[in-house]
């Protein structure tokens, strides 16, 4: 029987996939992540989690992969994990007042075959003083995240409104990716 593989180092897609399944495994892609010239940035994180989950199906052929990436979109530009305070501090400044769109995308392999989608949500920051950035920055939350914010953390205050799937912006859309992986038959219905 194949075993089912989150290709994912992230502790918050570990405990989200629970939701789906009782019995899977971590394996962590060593992939490098680096994109092809010309990717549109909604297209990034669907490139991504391919790449992350067929370097762990490589090695392990006869099992089922899942990979996962999430990507912050604002004005066109991805934003990804911040490299430090100052880069945290630009991101979530960026960020204040506006609307972005957080993608996960996610990438499931089967008998050599990939399955790949993307989530789309329209996450709203209030307005935040320079105090409130930089008290944010101060918890550590923001340097393992894209776009320098958790949602199901400090960040939560930090965030207005959102439109769609809030796991998505936690990096797993979990009501979809169950549905996939049914169609493509790595669950049963």
């Amino acid at each position: 029987m194949s075993r089912i593989i989150l290709a994912s180092q992230s502790p918050r897609r570990q405990e989200l996939i629970g939701c789906i399944l009782s019995d899977f495994e971590v394996i962590v892609s060593e992939a490098e992540e680096t994109l092809p010239d010309g990717i549109a940035p909604v297209d990034v994180p669907g490139y991504l989690a391919g790449v992350k989950a067929q370097a762990v199906a490589a090695e392990h052929p006869d099992d089922i992969v899942i990979g996962a990436d999430t990507v912050v979109i604002l004005d066109d530009q991805v934003l990804g994990k911040p490299k430090d305070a100052d880069d945290a501090f630009r991101m979530l400044r960026s960020l204040s007042g506006k609307a972005h769109t957080v993608i996960t995308g996610c990438a499931i392999i089967q008998d050599g075959r990939m399955t790949t989608f993307a989530d789309h949500t329209r996450v709203e920051f209030y307005p935040l003083s320079d105090r409130e950035i930089l008290d944010y920055i101060a918890t550590g939350e923001p340097f393992d995240k894209a776009g320098a914010y958790g949602i199901q953390g400090r960040g939560c205050v930090l965030v207005k409104r959102i439109e769609g799937d809030f796991f998505n912006v936690m990096g797993l859309p979990v009501a979809r990716l169950k549905r996939e992986m049914e169609r493509v038959g790595a669950l049963p219905q």
